[in-house]
């Protein structure tokens, strides 16, 4: 008797800063064709060269001019779903559609629904954060003075119209990762406190931390002061100093899920130095389902 065939039912997603870079494109188009991610939610992400722009569907409206055009997306990368991105309009109105959401913070996020193929009741809201660097007032007289967390509160404002944060199961599942600029376990970082209410904001919304963490992710060599010695971070950005994999030693990149939803969705960093990829932050891979 034949054996009826068993469907993957796992969207596989990839979350990436590509630092507004040519090759990452290519190499989600790789991914893509080697059935490794369904869906890509970029940081920084600019716009795929000509040559392979057929292979995205993506929509782009911010909300206003971005640093260097270095947006936010969610990119559909395979037929396993269907995507409905949606319209970003200023935090200023009672009421809108469901297309529409409210974004206080110019290029901080990108949010659409995702429908997997014949699965509809599996339906999940998948949003790309970019914590961008934001400049303390002139009055503090700090310089440089540039804080992510600004923009990370700005993010969760915006994702609280999304959801029900005392009964989260109310609404369609959220997967929301990204890069944050912020470091989780640092806890001798000179801004350990004002990035801890990031953390506990995201909890007490129902929004739970995935990571990634240790085992799910490699470990770094070269290990940052502000970390302690038994931090289970792993790395996922070098600097323009470092400028390699092998040398990386600080996390900014992670994902969240609603609580309940976060139960179906798996993280790991693809930060060994064979497999980091072509940006200076690593890919992170996701998998919901």
């Amino acid at each position: 008797m034949t054996q009826p065939i068993k469907r993957d039912r796992t969207i596989k997603v990839v979350s990436w800063n590509i630092a507004g870079r040519c090759n990452p494109w290519f190499e989600l188009a790789e991914m893509a064709r080697q059935g490794e991610a369904d869906l890509a939610l970029l940081q920084e992400a600019g716009n795929p060269p000509d040559a392979i722009a057929n292979l995205f569907r993506y929509e782009n409206d911010p909300l206003g001019p971005t640093l260097l055009d270095r947006w936010p997306l969610v990119v559909r990368l395979s037929n396993k779903v269907e995507v409905e991105w949606f319209r970003q309009v200023p935090a200023i109105g009672w009421w809108r559609n469901d297309r529409e959401i409210e974004v206080s913070g110019i290029g901080t996020m990108a949010v659409a629904r995702v429908v997997p193929r014949g699965q509809a009741e599996e339906t999940f809201l998948a949003v790309s954060m970019y914590a961008r660097w934001t400049r303390a007032h002139p009055t503090t007289g700090v310089r440089p003075g540039r804080h992510a967390d600004l923009s990370a509160h700005r993010i969760l404002s915006d994702l609280q119209t999304l959801m029900d944060y005392l009964d989260p199961s109310r609404y369609p599942g959220i997967l929301a990762a990204g890069d944050l600029n912020l470091r989780y376990g640092a806890t001798e970082d000179p801004w350990y406190g004002r990035e801890c209410l990031v953390w506990e904001r995201f909890k007490t919304l129902g929004l739970e931390f995935l990571g990634p963490q240790l085992p799910n992710g490699s470990a770094t060599l070269c290990t940052d002061p502000v970390y302690p010695e038994n931090t289970r971070d792993v790395p996922t950005f070098y600097t323009a100093q470092q400028k390699k994999p092998a040398e990386a030693n600080r996390q900014l990149d992670y994902a969240f899920a609603s609580r309940g939803f976060h139960e179906t969705v798996t993280v790991r960093a693809l930060n060994k130095v064979e497999e980091w990829g072509s940006s200076d932050h690593c890919r992170l891979l996701i998998e919901v389902g």
